[in-house]
């Protein structure tokens, strides 16, 4: 039908016309009558330009762009350098493509490459041997003012060998915190000092005082909270507690609250990564005795009704080791527990 309608208009209006009012393609009609249809196949390639480069001057001009000067620099650089010193190899342009030809059109500058940080990996098998330390902020009575709460900890024993709340952190402050710690325990200093990247932390006189005791320093990767388990885990029960104030009135009363509750911490919680016992005793060695009373208890109590048990009833263990990053294949399996 539009064949016919085509066929019929074309002689009398012409060929465009005819096919705006009939709706056929321009193209189609011209390609049905062309002489020679096209055919398939890959482009025949374009013929050189009369003033394009000679192989000859492209490879000096990529090598120009390769050399150990200007490997680092980008085309225009190049091109005005050379400029400058009065030379002129091609236009920008021209660098441009000889490079993209090549696949080096890319970021040619030396870009800075920062080595990752080393994953921390201690462990403790008893206490005293991987002490961990943080900051803590507490809400002073007006807003926009805080108090800063240091505290050192065991992480075999989980024990808060030492505190301290300043009005503002600072390094001098941290290394006299350490100091006391390290005399708080009977001067019986720790292998190894873990801590994150603060300021305090990572200050020259904190870093002088343990090379000076032979303690090794660790330090978490940067932004890595995971990193210091421990120190986060223990300001939990801390901040989270329902005793725990909005804010302080004053810096004597958030000492007295840290007194009550690192008494009540290391002398009273039973820690659940500690087989529920208290920091203190399994710091100063007496959980082991404790234990074996809570068998002894346990025993008597199966003697005297051993129906009421599944199987015979055995206190939790103590761990045997406390890891910072514990590596995919090792021996010892107790993992740190909040």
């Amino acid at each position: 039908m539009i064949t016919e309608a085509f066929a019929a208009l074309e002689p009398v209006v012409g060929i465009k016309p005819a096919c705006e009012l009939t709706g056929r393609s321009r193209a189609t009609i011209y390609r049905q009558r062309s002489p020679k249809p096209r055919v398939a196949g890959p482009r025949r390639p374009r013929s050189a330009h009369p003033a394009a480069l000679s192989e000859l001057e492209q490879a000096r001009v990529l090598g120009v762009l390769r050399s150990q000067r200007f490997v680092d620099k980008s085309p225009a650089q190049i091109w005005a350098t050379l400029l400058d010193e009065g030379t002129y190899l091609c236009s920008v342009s021209t660098m441009y493509r000889l490079l993209r030809e090549h696949g080096e059109v890319r970021e040619r500058r030396a870009q800075a490459t920062h080595p990752s940080r080393a994953r921390p990996e201690l462990v403790a098998t008893g206490p005293s041997q991987v002490w961990t330390w943080d900051a803590t902020k507490l809400k002073g009575p007006d807003r926009g003012m805080y108090y800063d709460l240091f505290v050192m900890l065991d992480i075999y024993s989980r024990k808060a060998v030492h505190w301290l709340v300043v009005p503002r952190e600072s390094a001098a402050l941290a290394k006299e915190f350490i100091e006391d710690a390290f005399r708080a325990n009977g001067s019986v200093v720790p292998d190894v000092v873990h801590a994150d990247r603060g300021t305090s932390m990572t200050s020259k006189p904190v870093a002088q005082l343990l090379v000076d005791l032979n303690i090794v320093r660790s330090h978490s990767r940067p932004r890595m909270s995971n990193d210091n388990p421990y120190s986060e885990a223990n300001f939990k029960p801390l901040k989270y507690g329902p005793v725990f104030p909005d804010r302080f009135g004053s810096l004597a009363d958030a000492r007295a609250f840290c007194q009550r509750f690192f008494t009540y911490y290391n002398n009273v919680h039973r820690h659940s990564g500690i087989g529920l016992h208290t920091p203190a005793s399994v710091h100063d060695g007496t959980a082991t005795t404790i234990r074996a009373r809570r068998a002894d208890v346990l025993a008597d109590a199966y003697a005297t009704n051993p129906h009421r048990f599944r199987r015979r009833p055995t206190p939790p263990r103590l761990p045997k080791a406390a890891w910072i990053n514990q590596p995919a294949k090792e021996e010892h399996q107790e993992e740190p527990a909040a």
